[in-house]
């Protein structure tokens, strides 16, 4: 009776030691899964940070290639 009893223990022992470990390294993988989003959220939110500055630009752009569209049309 008493070895069943030290084998029960044993044995729950080792289940529990099984759950921790793949429970720590579930928490570790989903931590670093997260840390990754984050890297790419940060990138994508400095792409839409820039965007319109680029915008801005490209209407500067525009709009003095009309001006020198418009000096060449007067010109002939």
């Amino acid at each position: 009776m008493k070895t069943d009893i030290i084998i029960a223990l044993i044995s729950f022992l080792g289940t529990m030691a099984g759950t921790l470990g793949g429970i720590l390294t579930s928490s570790k993988l989903t931590s670093y899964r997260i840390e990754q989003l984050e890297k790419k959220v940060e990138v994508h939110n400095n792409f839409a940070g820039r965007m319109p500055v680029i915008e801005e630009k490209l209407r500067v752009v525009n709009h003095r290639l009309s001006d020198l569209e418009n000096k060449l049309d007067t010109a002939e």
